[in-house]
């Protein structure tokens, strides 16, 4: 059995709930894996919604997790930086997590909560470093990956 990303507030392909959104108090799901590669030495997670009007939204961007660590906590915001690992700016120009905001009416979006291991402990990147630039760098060394993938209307 390989990686697995889960998550105890929704199933996969199942609706994220109200309290995670921008409709909400806007905070980070808790997230749990496990079956990680024995050689891996950090994580880093994306949100993303490929189902926005411009292309896909970067709303989240949690990168240098320590490889013995199996969950996020939910409640990272712009507010609660830190905690062992680093956040980029996402697509609202912002650090940490930004939830779910499709525009009103235009049908259920698909939120991919995508975890990555890699050989590294740290990646390459500057402060200030953006979402897509994470993911960019991320995906040159990933070993392994699985994606959690919940809905959200509005």
């Amino acid at each position: 059995m390989g990686l697995v990303l889960r998550s105890p507030a929704f199933e996969q392909g199942g609706w994220i709930p109200r309290k995670h959104t921008c409709d909400g108090a806007n905070l980070s799901p808790a997230l749990r894996w496990e079956n990680p590669r024995d050689d891996a030495r950090s994580f880093v997670l994306l949100c993303t919604d490929p189902d926005a009007p411009g292309g896909v939204f970067r709303h989240w961007a949690a990168y240098d997790i320590p490889a013995d660590r199996r969950e996020l906590a939910e409640g990272y915001g712009p507010e609660s930086l830190g905690d062992g690992f680093e956040q980029a700016i996402n697509d609202f120009g912002k650090p940490g997590y930004a939830g779910p905001c499709p525009p009103q009416g235009h049908g259920p979006h698909h939120y991919h909560f995508r975890l990555m291991v890699l050989p590294e402990r740290t990646l390459p990147v500057a402060a200030g470093v953006t979402c897509a630039e994470v993911q960019a760098v991320a995906e040159q060394s990933v070993l392994e990956e699985f994606e959690l993938v919940g809905l959200y209307e509005r």
